[in-house]
């Protein structure tokens, strides 16, 4: 017995813990492309934007309990996504990059509370076009000869780019390809000479080409993006001797004196190797024309006289030299040809001198108007120079000392005797407003001799004015500022221009034009701008003005400057309320607001402060000073409260309120304000009294509901007729025609009444009926002999409140002027707690409806006028 006990004990609890056994959650696995569930296989671009919602965490447990979700990171590297627990929603919280990142590990994991799983998942980060080709292996300088041919392989560039696909895919162009010799390949970035150009060392040593690398494009953030780099690379060509000598300085002329000495140098010629990159040794020689009495030191040039100067038989030496190139193998190369000019000279005696018409002079004075033509010659100076040596030593320079730029000599060089000539280099510089005397010194002086004689004269110029000047504002634009209450005829601003011209021209003549110059004048000399006298100035209608002034001189030579007047606000406004009674409804706990508006242009002139400046009780209402929002007291609740204020009973209260602008002085206004207070409990329970308060400020909108579901009827109506036509007409019966002829019973004496606003007569609102005018006495009877009209249904019977009607025969025109009056009560029982209610109501509505009708009057009579 014992066992089976113990072996009944042990099952028992063992099915105890099967029934206490609680079971891990686990996640959905939805598979590629979803993103909820356990992020299986999940992928994201990299230009997902931080903050975004990529993936939804989503599973379940077996037993139902509510499930949270985490996530995690190893410790070294970066928290890329965070959760949230309860529903699972994980949020991008760092930048990606998949040039950097491409795979993000995460551990995820759901709890019930109880029991944790947890799985290791690998995000596949997906590659956006966000990197730019970058080239490598820069800077870009290479060495081509100028003898490269045509077409060759000069240099090769190369642009990686870190995207896959198409993003990641690189060609090349030039920047500019039409205005360089070389071509890239697209596709392998090899730089080349292009077909039919060459390259010339003498006139450009380097080219700077500009080589953009693009990418294929691709997507980022949701747009088509194409990138590119640019790198530059630097072509400098390398000389090969391609060039013959040059000689440098010709022509050459040499001058042999009596005492020169045998072995003396006379000139030296220079020639060097046409090819300058790399040049290479000249040597020279005298070819013919020498006769022996000269000779030519071939490393250097130099040109030395071998005779006495007494032994010479000519005067003149036209020698012929040669200068040969040398390669770096020391065979003779290229060669060039030069003459030289030597001739023999007496010794030096006189300097040069110069003369005017009455003999010699050292003094020239010319008067003549600034800026004259440019190349014009200084006709009113006779200058003539002189030196009476023979050959070299007559052969001297001119050239004026002073300031520079502004004339020529002609001739430079004179040999012997010339006529001076004076030319215009620079006429813009001949100002009289700069010079009113020009001072130059002529010098004269000899160029080979050693005694380098020379001579000077001074050149006087007196400058005449012309009127080349426009006048200048001493502004572009000018600002003023007036008050708006200025009287006409005051002064704004005053404007100035300067015209550095003397005499008539420098005088200046103001006048003003523009759309805004109308309130405006100014003085044609003193440039004063002053208003019209009988401007009247508002800011509140134009607050700023803008026209133009011009200048003017004597000629018609004008220049312009903007004026900008601005009209300071003054304040001559005093705050304006809609109406000066107003009649406002307030919902218990709901402000009502009033407005006023100040005509002012500016602050604080156009600020207004409201406040209560009467009121009885004078406890019940709040103001907003600056909004104008009046609210009840924090201390009234509910309408008992009001009711234990104001013993009367009464549901409308009187406030007078003021409103005042912040100017100085400061202005007010004030405004008789009525407002009537329910509650917000009744107007739920109540509907119809609801809608009246929404469209107590627009009566239109209750006519328009009302004219809404006229519509509608009629629509359906036509709707339902159109329906019974088509039935009738597709049917193969023909059906009789029949016609019902009604009598029409004899209208009994009633009120004709006209239900301008039908309430249920469970509401309040049933305490009030349109009255109707008193019947038309002038009734149409002209019905006289013709067949009476069909009579109509007879109508219900009339209420016991109405009056009874005029004559049976007579029929009432109903108008809209009839007067809104209480009915009667239904003599059928109410509860108390009903009854209670409807009292309570019976003031609101009464409020409401007398509003919506006064104001319906308005603007149907003012609809009328129009």
């Amino acid at each position: 017995m014992g066992r089976g006990l113990r072996a009944v004990l042990a099952l028992g609890l063992l099915f105890l813990r099967l029934a206490q056994a609680n079971f891990a959650p686990y996640f959905f696995d939805n598979g590629v492309g979803s993103t909820n569930g356990n992020m299986a296989l999940f992928s994201l671009p990299e230009d997902t934007p931080v903050g975004s919602h990529v993936y939804t965490l989503n599973g379940t447990d077996p037993e139902g309990d509510p499930v949270s979700y985490h996530i995690s990171f190893d410790p070294s590297a970066r928290s890329v996504f965070s959760v949230d627990p309860n529903f699972g929603n994980i949020t991008l919280i760092e930048e990606l990059d998949r040039e950097r990142e491409d795979e993000i590990e995460a551990i995820i994991s759901i709890s019930d509370g109880l029991n944790l799983v947890a799985e290791k998942v690998t995000i596949l980060v997906t590659d956006a076009n966000d990197e730019a080709p970058r080239f490598i292996q820069e800077p870009y300088i290479v060495q081509v000869p100028e003898d490269t041919p045509a077409g060759s392989s000069i240099a090769k560039v190369r642009a990686v780019d870190r995207d896959t696909g198409s993003g990641g895919s690189v060609t090349y162009f030039l920047k500019n390809p039409h205005s360089t010799k070389f071509s890239v390949d697209r596709h392998s970035g090899v730089l080349r000479l292009q077909a039919g150009a060459t390259l010339d060392y003498e006139r450009a040593r380097a080219h700077f080409i500009a080589v953009v690398a693009k990418d294929g494009g691709g997507r980022l953030r949701g747009a088509s993006v194409v990138l590119s780099a640019t790198t530059t690379v630097t072509v400098s060509v390398e000389d090969v001797q391609d060039m013959a000598p040059v000689f440098v300085g010709t022509p050459y002329y040499g001058y042999v004196y009596e005492d020169t000495l045998p072995g003396s140098e006379v000139l030296t010629v220079v020639a060097m190797d046409g090819d300058r990159g790399k040049p290479n040794r000249v040597l020279y020689s005298l070819v013919n024309g020498g006769d022996g009495a000269f000779e030519i030191n071939e490393t250097s040039g130099a040109i030395s006289i071998t005779q006495s100067p007494a032994q010479l038989r000519r005067e003149v030496y036209e020698l012929h030299v040669q200068v040969t190139e040398v390669s770096s193998a020391g065979t003779p190369a290229a060669q060039a040809m030069a003459p030289v000019t030597i001739r023999t000279v007496d010794l030096n005696k006189h300097p040069p001198t110069f003369y005017g018409e009455s003999g010699p002079q050292n003094r020239f004075e010319l008067s003549m108007y600034e800026h004259p033509p440019q190349g014009e010659i200084l006709r009113g100076l006779k200058i003539t120079v002189n030196d009476s040596d023979q050959g070299a030593n007559a052969k001297f320079n001119l050239r004026l000392v002073g300031p520079g730029g502004i004339f020529r000599v002609v001739p430079q060089t004179v040999l012997n005797e010339a006529q001076v000539t004076i030319i215009v280099e620079n006429s813009a510089t001949i100002d009289f407003e700069k010079f009113k005397v020009l001072t130059f010194k002529l010098l004269a002086i000899e160029v080979s001799t050693p005694e380098k004689l020379s001579s000077t004269a001074d050149i006087v110029i007196q400058l005449l004015d012309t009127n080349d000047n426009v006048p200048k504002f001493t502004s572009h634009y000018y600002i003023a500022r007036i008050p708006e209450n200025a009287p006409g005829g005051s002064n704004v601003l005053a404007v100035t221009a300067v015209d550095p011209d003397t005499g008539p021209w420098g005088e200046v003549k103001y006048s003003i034009y523009g759309s805004g110059a109308d309130l405006f004048l100014i003085h044609p000399s003193s440039g004063i701008i002053y208003t019209q006298p009988w401007a009247s100035l508002d800011a509140e209608d134009t607050a700023r003005y803008n026209f133009y002034v011009k200048a003017e001189d004597m000629e018609g030579r004008y220049s312009l400057a903007e004026v900008f007047v601005t009209l300071l606000d003054v304040n001559d406004h005093y705050p304006q309320f809609g109406k000066s009674v107003q009649e406002k409804t307030m919902v218990l706990g709901t402000p009502v607001k009033i407005e006023a508006t100040d005509q002012d242009a500016e602050e604080p002139n156009n600020l207004v402060d409201y406040s209560i400046t009467h009121a009885e009780p004078a406890n019940v209402f709040d103001i907003d000073t600056h909004t104008g929002e009046i609210r009840l007291k924090n201390s009234i609740r509910s309408l008992d409260a009001l009711h234990n204020i104001t013993p009367s009973g009464d549901h409308t209260w009187s406030l007078e309120v003021q409103a005042k602008d912040r100017g100085s002085p400061s202005f007010s206004t004030t405004a008789l304000l009525k407002i009537d207070i329910v509650d917000t409990e009744m107007l739920s329970r109540n509907p119809m009294a609801a809608f009246l308060m929404q469209t107590k400020d627009d009566p239109m909108k209750a006519v328009g509901v009302l004219a809404g579901i006229m519509a509608i009827t009629v629509a359906i109506t036509v709707l339902i007729s159109t329906a019974t036509f088509w039935r009738n007409k597709k049917s193969s019966k023909v059906l009789p025609v029949r016609r019902v002829l009604r009598k029409r019973p004899s209208p009994a004496p009633r009120t004709v009444r006209i239900e301008w606003l039908k309430f249920r007569r469970t509401k309040a609102a049933d305490k009030f009926a349109l009255r109707e005018d008193p019947p038309n006495e002038n009734c149409n009877n002209n019905s006289l002999g013709s067949a009476p009209p069909p009579k109509a249904p007879a109508p219900p019977p009339p209420p016991s409140m109405a009056p009874s009607m005029g004559p049976a025969h007579c029929r009432v025109v109903p108008t809209v002027s009839g007067s809104l009056a209480p009915q009667q009560p239904h003599p059928s029982p109410k509860p108390k707690a009903l009854a209670k209610h409807e009292a309570a109501g019976r003031p609101v509505q009464s409020a409401l409806v007398s509003e919506l009708r006064q104001k319906f009057e308005k603007n149907v009579q003012s609809k009328a006028y129009f």
